[in-house]
């Protein structure tokens, strides 16, 4: 016999139910309602062309994966990692595992250098969620590190960067040492994202330093 379900998982599916984006996931045949964020972010910002190529980071379930491979043609290209599988249909090979580590960055190196230097990269990664404010801002924080690092490795002089950070302690001095390397940095809140949501986005443009090989921003 199956349990009763809990007033919280209650109260998640009646908010489900009402949500427009998740109603029109499920229409469209979408496996998530995320997918949205980047259609209007991509329109907003002109983040995407048909010859883009494009690192996205956290891309399971896949739902940023196939918009992007919606608006690239055969001279553009598509670096996908997750650790998780992606379910949706998509045509990217994606690389299972973690950004940061050294097996996976050796996969990402390899596929740039086939590809050629990045125009975006793109991260949709959240942190695993504690419930302690303080915890996941620090966690969420340090995913932003980790997006700006492969930013700085891999993107081409005038590139951009989109990465999904959480308002709060940290975020407004970490957007402001980053207006050093980009010519541009805003922090922006799609339609898409929930209202009662602390989740931002940091989208960054114009690139102007590459690494060298110490580590050092030039």
């Amino acid at each position: 016999m199956a349990g009763k379900r809990s007033k919280s998982s209650d109260r998640w599916l009646r908010r489900q139910r009402k949500d427009y984006f998740v109603r029109t996931a499920q229409k469209q045949g979408q496996v998530s309602r995320a997918h949205f964020k980047l259609v209007q972010l991509d329109r907003k910002f002109k983040l995407l062309t048909r010859r883009s190529r494009v690192l996205e980071l956290g891309a399971a379930p896949g739902g940023w994966t196939s918009y992007i491979e919606s608006k690239l043609s055969k001279e553009g290209g598509l670096i996908a990692v997750d650790p998780l599988l992606v379910t949706a249909r998509v045509e990217t090979e994606v690389i299972i595992g973690v950004v940061g580590e050294e097996e996976v960055d050796v996969q990402i190196a390899s596929a740039v250098e086939r590809l050629g230097e990045l125009d975006l990269v793109l991260s949709d990664m959240a942190p695993n969620m504690s419930g302690i404010r303080s915890v996941d801002q620090a966690r969420s924080m340090e995913l932003a590190d980790v997006a700006f690092d492969a930013a700085t490795q891999w993107l081409r002089h005038g590139g951009g960067l989109v990465l999904k950070a959480f308002q709060g302690e940290g975020l407004d001095d970490w957007v402001a040492a980053r207006r050093e390397v980009f010519k541009k940095v805003v922090i922006t809140k799609p339609q898409a994202s929930r209202s009662d949501s602390r989740e931002v986005f940091v989208v960054a443009q114009g690139f102007g330093g590459k690494r060298d090989p110490i580590g050092g921003l030039v």
